[in-house]
């Protein structure tokens, strides 16, 4: 018990805390997208138990980290159709592959669907039918977004109840939070195409780290702070002009 009161270890424990605050902010977005299609009063139930299955999620995978470890085994090899080399497919690459196939996918879908698809009552559906679907699509995204964060866990720190702790502490803040970033999404149309953008970006980061090609985190994660960086500038900037706007068009009626 004392070595996990040292400053080593209480330093591994905060920084991995944040991180793995940071590697959920993308599944609260998703979360919260999803559960937006849902009535209002179902929302909260939905996303507290996205989140609670992602901790469970999580955990498992934690505790099967010898089994974690072992997906690094090449599996079988493919050739290059462009070059000479080959294509090494681990167990950890072909889960990195279908689930950034699944986000890029999934978010394609939505961004088409709010741009395109059909908006009004009839698309309304508030059954238990809707819950659990949307319940299984939360699901499948916890299992893609935890084999990264475990990942991440296990190269971060080497005591599995700091790990764990971190995780914990991580989901915790995710659920205080959770509603206030999902009604702020669904209250700026720009700002969730910009997340489900995010999303289609960190599905092509999968799928090129599935195929080989490994991207560094540095370069996304830059990328999505300068464009909501920008996004907020032009929100605030629609704000200040919107009253001076409005005021104008009174005078002209006048």
């Amino acid at each position: 018990m004392s070595q996990l009161l040292t400053p080593e270890a209480l330093m591994s424990l905060v920084t991995l805390s944040l991180m793995e605050i940071v590697l959920g902010i993308d599944n609260i977005v998703f979360i919260s997208i999803l559960t937006g299609k849902l009535p209002a009063e179902q929302q909260p139930r939905a996303r507290t138990l996205g989140l609670t299955l992602a901790l469970v999620i999580r955990l498992g995978l934690l505790g099967a980290i010898k089994w974690i470890m072992g997906l690094t085994a090449v599996l079988f090899t493919v050739s290059n159709p462009f070059g000479k080399e080959t294509w090494e497919f681990t167990g950890q690459k072909l889960i990195l592959l279908g689930g950034g196939l699944f986000l890029m996918g999934k978010s394609t879908h939505e961004i088409y669907d709010k741009l395109e698809g059909e908006h009004g009552d009839e698309k309304k559906t508030g059954g238990a039918g809707s819950f659990g679907l949307i319940l299984v699509q939360i699901l499948l995204l916890d299992i893609v977004f935890s084999l990264d964060s475990v990942i991440t866990a296990v190269g971060m720190a080497k005591q599995f109840i700091i790990m764990a702790a971190a995780m914990v502490i991580a989901v915790a803040v995710m659920l205080v939070f959770a509603g206030r970033i999902g009604d702020f999404v669904n209250r700026h149309p720009s700002m969730k195409i910009l997340a489900l953008s995010f999303l289609l970006l960190i599905g092509v980061m999968l799928t090129a780290e599935g195929m080989g090609q490994h991207v560094s985190k540095g370069y996304i994660y830059f990328a999505m702070a300068f464009s909501l960086l920008v996004e907020i500038l032009n929100m605030r900037f629609r704000k200040k002009q919107s009253p001076v706007h409005l005021h104008g068009v009174a005078e002209k009626k006048t």
